[in-house]
């Protein structure tokens, strides 16, 4: 029997597939199966026509079983996802794949305010960004519901997901741009029959979190000879917002804290890793950071530090801790202490937890098989969501106070303030409602097509054809943020004096810009806020000083494309294997921005228009501009004999903003004998920049920069020279490029039936990767000779004084890092009859595990200077690392699941191996330390240990007058393990890799008619 042969009959057991029946007690002992398919039920072949239909892996356009797949694929069945999911989103348990785990969640992307993200659940492949995953739904692309690109898994209609196929090599040749870290490709069941209803609740142990979901979905066939087919479903998600971190874990102010009397010549560490931290530099009725003395008053500076104010304006002299940074008689103000009134600050506790989620979906597809081999389908989808969260008190430190300030009078005395010319305080605001984000989400996608099968050459040819529209309606809105000009204002208030202006009574509090001699700033609506105390501030200021601006874009994605797949010959080795397929996809944004929440438009000294950002978070600017591209591509899998065949592709792609590329794939698969597979794939992927980075409208700053052409100050380096820039889009952006190895091999020994073993090696070395860069790094590269970032700023020649230039700055993306990803992946299987161990035990049983080994995830920022840093065994991060780019050395998952008629059990243990806290730092040994810097500071503990969390999920079935049923109990966090903590301030957690929640509960019923 052929390889070919052997492989598609392991194969036919997996394709037969059902979420919900149990095994039959007559069906055959269990066969090998692809190595790389979950444990699901096994039926008889016959019972289930899918099983003889042709099964398209992703990963190639061939018609292709997984275990043939020439790259690494994880196939996850429905109902693997139902047995274990801990949520009511299939996202939640995708992301428990060790290739996954580095995912965009609500958990982990509640902060990102101005960015659009918060609360999407955005597939990351290997650690390389979700930008670099491309995400398909029955191979098709789907509308982005990002500005970035990031198609959202929420959008995927849960109940009718057949498998959710992971592919973790490049797969652009076949699918295009984004594919640089591999694929996943959401399967439907395009042609279920029957009716099945889904409804679940859940909550956490401490009782919030409270969760349910309500789905429906039903498939009929019509017509003669059952040619055509109807597909509907439904489904309504919501979940509780927890606005509050009222957890253990997050109680023990476990800080990284500098050590005080640390200088660049210490042979100490620079930061020490300590609990009872807090910060000191706002409280939730303000703390005094700093004071200034009248001249000659014989006032000390900083006489005031440390009076914090409480209930009703109540002063209190703040307790400083042994360890304090910086010291607290010093010049600069204190940020953190160790001990003393360490737990005043409460920002860490004020700030949400997990976002409150509302989703609405309905899909449809109807299909007709018109003739014989040709069937036409449309089908639609449209979903709703809205995701609402706590982003953290209203903090704000730096607020200088006049010493006629009225509620520092009022608050402080007439004898505290002698001799005090201004007071700076930092407050929490505790008075002020918290800060949130408030996103909303309409995503649409409409399909027509045909597909169909005919004969060409003689031999049998698949082939599809569609058109698709998608578009998403997106509305990014902030809730309760600081106006910057009427906070002060209204900050700033004083007692109105005799003969004011306004003619208001004498000893009145108001505005200063309502009485002062300038009526130009006059503001009728200014309401005085008091800074001064919990529970002091007038109601009526705060509708004054917060305001919710937003932002509306519309995302839209025209696509068409056309796909075959034959045999077109044979030669003695078997038949060779061709697909070929065109695309043509048009991507555009269009954005709007009410005037009132973009940057203010100003102009500097010189009468030069420039901008002033109105908010504390936002100033929202409208993005608008489109792409087109053309692509083609050819694969081909060419039997040599002998046991091996090989596969190659390649696409041809016409970008309409970054023009011609050109990406390929090569391949081989061997299986000298039954038992074993080996495949090799090299492949050249790319991303395309997306619409975000190429046409972003910009947003204004102004700062100082050292001019590496101006060495004026001689030892001390460059001159510091004043400079405004805008952000923008870069439209010269290229593609990323990307290298990638897969290599690996599949072990299914036929003397141990039911067991399958695949271990693989990666690599991806990505070139020219799209990053921002500073107008810093911006003309040091220039003056590094690389003429690219030169033509990015330019010379105000009216702002500029002899050997003193005034810079103009654009701060755009460019193709100038890189990063490298090294690791090994493990996936093992084993499912067996429990009587072929134990005579007459009921049921079956399924062992599985994945987990994955990174070996390097080197990362260079191309900024001059910088070293590349390697995040594989960090948890928290590192210098041009964020949280979503760290990795654990292991990541794993292991699930046993024990299946019998009337009922199943599984459990799973899932965690990562523990390692460093920043992926740079230095720990120092007893002998001393090195030299600490930026690029590698030193600590006196830069260890963080990893976490193992066990799950449960029971299962029983009933019949329920005729329909299948299952009730379901599924526990994550069985064992309430904490997450992995971070010596930061603020929610103190590794979001990504951990779980916040502790152990949660979930109870549901599932129900099917066929």
């Amino acid at each position: 029997m052929s390889a070919l042969a052997v492989a598609a009959s392991l194969a036919a057991p997996a394709a037969a597939q059902t979420p919900i029946a149990p095994p039959a007690q007559d069906a055959p002992p269990p066969q090998e199966g692809t190595g790389l398919s979950s444990a699901a039920t096994v039926q008889p072949t016959e019972t289930n026509p899918a099983a003889a239909e042709d099964v398209v892996v992703t990963g190639t356009r061939i018609v292709r079983d997984g275990f043939q797949a020439p790259t690494p694929l994880t196939v996850l069945t429905a109902e693997e996802i139902q047995n274990s999911s801990p949520s009511n989103n299939v996202a939640d348990f995708v992301n428990q794949l060790p290739s996954l785990a580095g995912s965009t969640r609500p958990s982990n992307s509640r902060l990102n305010l101005s960015s659009g993200q918060a609360g999407i659940n955005a597939l990351n492949l290997r650690n390389l960004g979700e930008v670099r995953t491309l995400v398909l739904l029955d191979g098709r692309r789907s509308v982005a519901s990002t500005v970035t690109g990031l198609v959202d898994v929420n959008t995927i209609p849960q109940l009718l997901i057949r498998s959710v196929e992971v592919v973790t090599g490049g797969a652009s040749a076949a699918y295009g741009s984004d594919a640089v870290a591999g694929v996943v490709n959401f399967v439907l069941d395009k042609k279920y029959k029957g009716l099945k209803v889904a409804i679940d609740s859940g909550i956490t142990e401490e009782g919030d979190g409270h969760n349910y979901s309500l789905g429906v979905a039903g498939g009929l066939a019509f017509g003669g000879d059952d040619r055509g087919h109807i597909l509907l479903s439904a489904e309504v998600a919501h979940r509780d917002g927890i606005f509050q971190v009222d957890r253990e874990w997050n109680a023990t102010g476990y800080v990284r804290i500098q050590d005080p009397s640390w200088t660049a010549n210490s042979t100490s560490p620079q930061f020490l890793i300590r609990r009872q931290v807090g910060a000191v530099n706002s409280t939730p009725g303000g703390i005094v950071t700093a004071s200034a003395a009248l001249a000659n008053s014989g006032v000390a500076a900083n006489s005031l530090r440390g009076l914090y104010f409480g209930p009703g304006g109540a002063v209190q002299r703040f307790q400083f801790g042994a360890l304090t940074f910086p010291s607290p008689t010093g010049t600069a103000p204190p940020t953190l202490t160790q001990g003393g009134d360490w737990r005043v600050n409460d920002s860490g506790r004020r700030i949400g937890l997990d976002p409150e989620d509302d989703r609405h979906g309905v899909f449809g597809r109807l299909s007709y098989e018109i003739a014989e081999g040709v069937e036409l389908f449309a089908e639609g989808a449209y979903n709703r969501q809205r995701v609402f969260f706590n982003a953290g008190p209203n903090l704000q430190t730096g607020i200088t106070l006049q010493r006629d300030n009225a509620f520092l009078i009022n608050t402080l005395g007439a004898s505290r303030l002698a001799g005090i010319n201004t007071v700076t305080i930092g407050t929490t605001s505790a008075d002020l409602p918290f800060r949130a984000v408030d996103n909303r989400r309409e995503v649409q996608r409409y399909a027509v097509g045909a597909e169909g099968s005919t004969e060409l050459l003689g031999r049998r040819a698949t082939w599809n054809a569609y058109a698709q529209y998608g578009r998403a309606d997106l509305r990014e809105q902030l809730r309760n943020i600081q106006n910057l000009t009427r906070i002060n204002a209204a900050t700033d208030a004083v007692f109105a004096q005799a003969g004011n202006p306004a003619g208001v009574a004498p000893g009145t509090i108001v505005c200063r810009i309502n009485v002062d001699a300038n009526p130009n700033n006059n503001d009728p609506g200014c309401v005085p806020l008091n800074r001064l105390g919990v529970g002091v501030a007038n109601p009526a200021a705060i509708p004054y000083v917060l305001g919710d601006p937003y932002r509306d874009e519309v995302v839209e994605q025209y696509v068409g494309g056309f796909n075959t797949s034959f045999t077109p010959f044979a030669t003695w080795a078997g038949d060779v294997s061709l697909a070929l397929g065109a695309e043509y996809r048009e991507e555009k944004i269009k954005g709007f921005v009410p005037a009132e929440f973009q940057p203010l438009a100003t102009t500097d000294a010189a009468g030069r228009p420039t901008t002033t950002n109105r908010w504390s978070v936002g100033n929202y600017l409208p993005t608008n501009g489109e792409y087109d591209v053309k692509e083609a591509y050819i694969e081909t899998v060419v039997p040599l004999g002998f046991g091996l065949e090989f596969n190659g592709a390649v696409r041809a792609t016409e970008y309409s903003t970054a023009g011609y590329v050109t990406t390929w794939k090569a391949g081989a698969t061997w299986q000298p004998i039954e038992d074993i597979r080996f495949r090799v794939t090299r492949s050249r992927d790319i991303r395309a920049p997306n619409l975000n980075e190429l046409y972003q409208a910009g947003s204004a700053n102004s700062d100082a920069v050292r001019n590496p052409f101006f060495t004026t100050d001689g030892r001390n380096g460059p001159a510091n020279f004043g400079y405004s820039g805008i952000a923008t889009g870069n439209l010269n952006l290229s593609p990323e490029k990307a290298d990638s190895w897969n290599i690996g091999g599949v072990f299914s020994p036929r003397f141990l039936p039911g067991f399958n073993l695949s271990v693989d090696y990666f690599r991806i070395d990505l070139k020219d990767a799209i990053s921002t860069f500073t107008a810093q790094n911006i003309i040091d590269l220039c003056f590094q000779g690389q003429q690219e970032f030169c033509a990015a700023y330019s010379v105000d020649p009216i702002r500029s004084a002899p050997n003193q230039p005034y810079l103009l700055f654009r701060t755009q993306p460019f193709n100038a890092a890189s990063q490298l990803v090294r690791g090994i992946d493990i996936e093992a299987s084993y499912r067996t009859r429990l009587d072929a161990m134990f005579a007459d035990a009921p049921g079956d049983v399924t062992l599985r595990g994945i987990a994955t080994r990174y070996i390097e995830n080197l990362f260079n920022s191309g900024v001059p200077g910088a070293v590349p840093i390697d995040s594989v065994g960090s948890l928290g991060g590192g210098t041009g690392l964020t949280a979503q780019s760290v990795t654990p050395k292991w990541i794993y998952r292991f699930s046993a699941t024990y299946d019998t008629p009337s009922f199943s059990i599984t459990g799973v243990g899932r965690g990562v191996s523990g390692g460093k806290y920043v992926a740079n730092g230095i720990e120092c040994q007893a002998g001393g330390c090195p030299p600490s810097t930026t690029q590698f500071p030193t600590y006196d503990e830069n260890r963080i240990p990893g976490v193992f969390y066990a799950d449960l999920n029971l299962t029983g079935r009933i019949d329920m007058g005729g329909a299948e049923a299952e009730l379901f109990l599924n526990i994550t966090n069985l064992f309430d393990r904490w997450p992995i903590l971070l010596p930061e301030t603020g929610l103190a957690a590794n979001s990504t890799y951990s779980d916040l929640l502790g152990r949660q509960f979930r109870v549901g019923i599932r129900m099917q008619t066929r």
